[in-house]
């Protein structure tokens, strides 16, 4: 039996580089090559903390590959072709995907958490979940397809339009694309903010200077002298703390729309005056969760293949660790432990011996 190389969660906390059996595609499935996997910040309380919904699973669900083999009823010129992968996997039969909402599928699987996802040499996806990649793209750039389709989702969800001024509350590898995405959609303003200077020092690198430690500035008095005392159109909620959702709600105008986006690391309440903010300021707060994948309107995975093609997203400058598969459990440590600034930590097929 062939066998592959692969980071199986055994048990919570209980990750272990293995030896398993090399998957085969079944009907309708490829086989594809691993040629780059992100670790999403949902990863790590994943393995440690909170668990997959079974054991043993491999994780990793922001991925690119290789097509190396086809299943029954697929086109073998799909071999050789190099993709992005749309990693939740529709029943295709709830009223949700009967409408292409497969984001709300009732019955849906997802690689990574449900089923093996792409912490691997090889992994099986349906042939429908691939996006086919441009010419010139990486591996490395490919794999950011999935937060850079959740960051269009969030905006899309929050009706960014051209000369809105917006505040992102959260600085990391989603924030940064949050904050790409609007820049080229004719954003006036890109403000960001978090609570890790390091963080916002790299958003200066990487070319957005209105920046604010919001631990150490009030976050609405700063807005307002950023937006001549209007506030913002539009504020993303990013980080899934209530503090960062009550500065949002403070930082928007009246009329202003905020959306919640940010996975909740506690319970989310609100002060009073918080919850003023909403009343009295009219506010429209929407929450916003994965990404498109219909072909109507937009499929929201192309746009951002399609923006990193061409040269819209600057994705390489925001992958800080590329690491070989063998080294990607001492990464995750890392993250886990914070003993060194991240933002995107990703096993790449160019760091190893393929």
């Amino acid at each position: 039996m062939a066998t592959m190389k692969a980071w199986v969660l055994n048990g919570i906390g209980d990750l272990r580089l293995m030896r398993v059996p090399k998957p085969a595609p079944g009907r309708g499935e490829v086989l594809l090559k691993v040629t780059a996997c992100g670790v999403c910040g949902s990863d790590i309380p994943r393995i440690y903390e909170k668990g997959t919904y079974k054991f043993p699973t491999i994780p990793g669900h922001e991925f690119s590959g290789r097509v190396e083999a086809v299943g029954e009823g697929e086109d073998e010129r799909l071999i050789g072709t190099m993709a992005a992968v749309f990693p939740l996997l529709p029943c295709r039969a709830c009223p949700s995907c009967e409408v292409g909402a497969y984001a709300t599928c009732s019955a849906y699987d997802y690689k990574g958490s449900r089923s093996d996802g792409a912490f691997a040499e090889y992994v099986c996806v349906p042939a429908w979940n691939l996006i086919p990649a441009p010419e010139g793209l990486s591996g490395e750039e490919l794999a950011m397809a999935e937060p850079a389709a959740v960051a269009i989702h969030a905006l899309r969800r929050g009706g960014l339009d051209i000369g809105d001024r917006v505040l992102i509350s959260g600085a990391g590898p989603i924030g940064l694309m949050l904050a790409q995405w609007a820049r080229a959609w004719g954003a006036s303003q890109v403000l960001l903010a978090d609570v890790d200077d390091s963080k916002l020092a790299f958003a200066r690198e990487n070319g957005f200077a209105d920046v604010v430690n919001a631990a150490n500035e009030d976050v609405q008095t700063w807005t307002m002298e950023r937006t001549e005392g209007t506030g913002v159109d539009l504020a993303v909620e990013g980080a899934g703390h209530p503090a960062s959702w009550e500065n949002c709600l403070r930082a928007a105008r009246p009329g202003g729309r905020v959306v919640l986006m940010g996975n909740p690391s506690g319970p989310m309440g609100l002060t009073q005056n918080g919850y003023w903010e909403m009343l009295r300021k009219q506010l429209t707060v929407v929450g916003t969760w994965n990404s498109d994948y219909a072909e109507l309107p937009k499929n929201e995975w192309k746009l951002a293949v399609r923006a990193m093609a061409q040269g819209k997203l600057q994705i390489p400058p925001l992958i800080t660790h590329k690491v070989a598969l063998e080294e990607l459990g001492e990464a995750l440590g890392m993250m886990r432990d914070r003993t060194a600034f991240y933002n995107k930590v990703m096993w790449t097929i160019g760091k190893g011996e393929g």
